[in-house]
């Protein structure tokens, strides 16, 4: 596992550190996102669609739980989805995001002890917010042989 911590003082810097993260994934990748309500994981995700270059806009998907974001560029798509409102793993396993992880990148907020055994090789980001107004610390850890030699800082 690597692990690689960042700040971000405002909710620009947020997206600039999605975008960043956006240049390390492909098709395949599972980004697992955890965090208290209003950390700003949603936009870390605007900055990765930003990114990878995919439609928007990207909002929070707690009421849809998933949505579905094409590419713009011949990239891969961005799964987008929201765990939060889900019971357990039977009702993930009902979203059938293992339909689409092959060719897409899939980042599911609020994912943690939900999504795991979707893949061995997966982005685990937690995001809080941090001292003063829109700070906010991201600890991004890879987990599995996919990131073991990539660099995350």
């Amino acid at each position: 596992m690597t692990t690689a911590e960042f700040r971000a003082v405002t909710a620009e810097e947020t997206r600039a550190l999605g975008a960043r993260l956006a240049a390390l994934l492909g098709p395949g990748d599972l980004v697992v996102l955890s965090g208290p309500l209003g950390a700003g994981k949603t936009t870390l995700v605007q900055g990765v669609a930003e990114g990878l270059k995919v439609r928007g806009p990207i909002t929070s998907p707690t009421f849809v739980i998933a949505r579905v974001h094409p590419s713009l560029s011949g990239g891969p798509a961005l799964v987008h989805a929201d765990a939060y409102r889900l019971g357990g793993t039977l009702e993930v396993d009902d979203l059938d995001l293992d339909a689409s992880l092959e060719e897409s990148v899939t980042v599911v907020e609020w994912g943690e002890g939900l999504v795991e055994g979707l893949s061995e090789d997966r982005l685990e980001i937690h995001v809080e917010r941090g001292a003063e107004g829109e700070e906010r610390r991201v600890r991004v850890t890879g987990v599995g042989p996919r990131w073991s030699e990539i660099s995350l800082a």
